[in-house]
């Protein structure tokens, strides 16, 4: 049983798994950022942390360890708790522990634990497939060398303009060049004046066809057409309370109920809740859509009711 991989696992879906006895892998999503010493584009990620001081059960790694590996809550419990404490009197002994894909931990000479999370997985499932990309800079000074280079290798030559052998200009060619711009001006002109009157006509018979379509379209009366009237029921849907604080776990249905009534007559919204895949009836005393109000509401009645509440998510 590798209890790390059942924490990885969670990681994808929860923002915070505790270890029951060791501590708190904690997620916050990270902005895709873009490191200019390298030139590398990183992808929105979940960053990973650790908390030494949240080592309270909150059923969430148990319960995932005992339904994926098909054994009962308190042989899961018992099994993460004995793997915690090995955990801890590695870090104690090394003074260095690593959990391969979460990170490494580190002790100090004031017996506080540093952690440095590994960088092998992205648990932020929206960037599933997105990897770091290296962009190569544009180095516009190399473009302006280029440029000149090839304006050297291309060869530019220049023919002066000469007289006739008898010293004369050759106005007869220029004068032939002002008379052909001349004829093509009212030729062009004749031509430009002709296209106009020609489409002239044909927007004008274009007007007359759409008219005569319009006269003898027919409807179904001058009266407007009167609809019946629709009422539409909207109906929100409210998100699924999906986090369920389990109070207790009975195997006798009546001991249950007692305690349904015990926390009905203090204040709290107490549920029967089912039977459990081990045959227990549970009983929660508040359900939440939010997972952050759920582990306030769990830590609340961790003090007021019972410090064996623990907190049941379903998919």
């Amino acid at each position: 049983m590798d209890t790390a991989r059942h924490i990885e696992s969670l990681l994808y879906r929860y923002q915070c798994v505790v270890v029951p006895g060791f501590g708190a892998f904690l997620t916050q999503i990270k902005s895709a950022y873009l490191q200019k010493d390298s030139n590398t584009f990183h992808p929105p990620s979940k960053v990973l942390s650790f908390n030494a001081q949240l080592r309270t059960n909150d059923g969430l790694l148990v319960s995932h360890v005992a339904q994926a590996e098909k054994i009962s809550y308190e042989e899961a419990l018992e099994w993460v708790e004995q793997e915690a404490q090995s955990w801890l009197e590695a870090l104690r002994r090394e003074k260095k522990f690593t959990l391969e894909a979460l990170g490494t931990f580190r002790l100090n000479s004031e017996n506080k634990v540093f952690f440095q999370p590994a960088d092998t997985n992205n648990y932020l499932t929206t960037s599933f497939g997105l990897s770091s990309l290296i962009a190569t800079p544009v180095t516009r000074e190399a473009l302006k060398e280029e440029v000149a280079e090839l304006e050297e290798r291309i060869p530019f030559s220049f023919t002066p303009e000469s007289r006739d052998s008898a010293g004369i200009r050759p106005f007869l060619k220029y004068a032939a060049i002002v008379l052909l711009a001349i004829t093509a001006g009212i030729s062009g002109y004749g031509f430009y004046r002709n296209q106009n009157a020609s489409g002239d006509l044909v927007r004008a018979a274009a007007r007359e066809e759409v008219s005569r379509h319009i006269q003898e379209a027919t409807f179904f009366g001058s009266q407007p057409l009167e609809l019946p009237s629709i009422t539409l029921d909207v109906v929100t849907e409210s998100p699924k309370a999906s986090h369920h604080i389990i109070a207790g776990a009975f195997r006798v249905r009546g001991n249950a109920d007692k305690k349904i009534s015990q926390l009905r007559n203090r204040g709290f919204e107490a549920r029967y809740h089912g039977v459990n895949a081990f045959g227990l009836h549970q009983v929660s005393c508040g359900s939440f859509s939010d997972p952050q109000r759920a582990l306030e509401a769990l830590r609340r009645i961790k003090r007021e009711v019972s410090a064996d509440a623990w907190l049941l998510s379903e998919k």
